[in-house]
């Protein structure tokens, strides 16, 4: 059962890491459309009315939102192909982008493309591997018999089974979102970023991460705008604690801390863990902490961030841009300073080996300058 549930998750993590270039490339496209709209003083530029605007550069921008929406509208089938072609090879592809067609027709949401993806897989790897014919037949399985009824028995079972109750449970998922305000929206906020924070580009990250994104595509922007706070906080604020207690890490650590600060700013959680692994109760406690932080802060002053992206190049395209910068910088803090008073003065022994390393660093660093 261990092993089906980890075969199960990897496929999934599969569809995602071929769906989320096409999430970034849609909703940044979308972004710069609506952030040139606004100069305009127009916050509704994918209204059709714009389509005929006398102003050459309004039609423009009018276009690039609509070419923004057509990469977006393909995400739920290109996650639910690239699923099936994990599990069946390329015999899932077709079943598994029509089966992504018809959650996203039926407004299924993103837990609908999953399903998808996994019924496309599974149906087309069974007729594969149970399907015989006579050898002078046999090329008929691959390309007649697996494409046409893997999608045949996919659309199906999308339609009829999963559809009604994977609809229900999307609408009634963004309703809710739609009607957090106040202190409730806060603490939607620090939950999505305590998920990001916990295991630092894990399962619990990519899941919060991507159902973020998959979000932006219903016009819901708090969760996005919380998890990606919440990615970059870790690595900068680990990266930090090296800087602020030099003498608390050794030179490997300081070297890391360099490497997580520059990977934190372009968006890149895995800069931390480094550290977790060194001490993972304490760091991990600390990043989920300075995620939440971050995150309900960022929610709670009213930053909207619209595009998949936690990087520093998005940062000034986010609403209220300033008040979001301050909570990356807050949470981060936190992250730095508890990360520095729980971590434990070294041992003598250890502290006379990082001066040593201290001093070997600096003597070869002038030979070499020397030479």
């Amino acid at each position: 059962m261990r092993n089906v549930a980890r075969d199960i998750k990897n496929h999934v993590l599969t569809g995602i890491s071929y769906m989320i270039p096409l999430v970034i490339a849609g909703a940044v496209i979308m972004a710069i459309s609506r952030v040139g709209g606004s100069m305009f003083g127009i916050q509704d530029i994918w209204d059709e009315s714009y389509a005929e605007s006398g102003n050459v550069i309004i039609r423009l921008l009018h276009d690039i939102d609509g070419f923004g929406g057509i990469a977006l509208d393909l995400m739920f089938p290109v996650i639910a192909a690239f699923i099936a072609y994990s599990i069946s090879d390329k015999l899932g592809i077709a079943a598994g982008l029509v089966g992504g067609m018809l959650v996203k027709d039926i407004e299924a949401g993103f837990l609908g493309a999953l399903a998808a993806g996994l019924i496309a897989g599974y149906v087309c790897l069974w007729i594969k591997n149970n399907v015989r014919l006579p050898k002078s037949m046999s090329s008929i399985v691959p390309v007649f018999l697996v494409p046409v009824f893997g999608t045949l028995i996919t659309l199906l079972a999308i339609q009829y089974i999963i559809g009604v109750p994977f609809a229900s449970l999307n609408t009634g998922l963004e309703n809710w979102l739609n009607g957090l305000s106040g202190g409730n929206q806060i603490i939607m906020a620090a939950i999505v970023g305590a998920m990001v924070g916990f295991d630092l580009g894990g399962p619990v990250n990519k899941a919060a991460v991507t159902t973020a994104m998959a979000l932006l595509t219903s016009g819901i922007y708090g969760p996005n705008t919380a998890a990606q706070v919440a990615i970059i906080i870790p690595p900068i604020g680990l990266g930090l604690a090296t800087f602020i207690a030099k003498r608390k890490y050794n030179r490997e650590l300081r070297e890391a801390g360099k490497s997580s600060v520059v990977m934190g700013l372009v968006g890149v959680s895995e800069g931390a863990i480094p550290f977790a692994v060194e001490s993972p109760i304490k760091v991990i406690s600390c990043t989920v902490i300075g995620s939440a932080i971050g995150s309900s802060m960022a929610i709670g002053l009213g930053a909207v961030n619209q595009a998949p992206i936690s990087g520093f190049y998005g940062w000034f395209t986010v609403d209220k841009w300033p008040v979001y910068i301050l909570s990356i910088a807050v949470g981060s803090l936190f992250v730095a300073i508890a990360t520095v008073l729980l971590r434990k003065e070294p041992e003598l022994a250890e502290a006379n080996q990082l001066e040593d390393e201290d001093d070997f660093d600096e003597e070869e660093w002038e030979k070499e300058w020397e030479s």
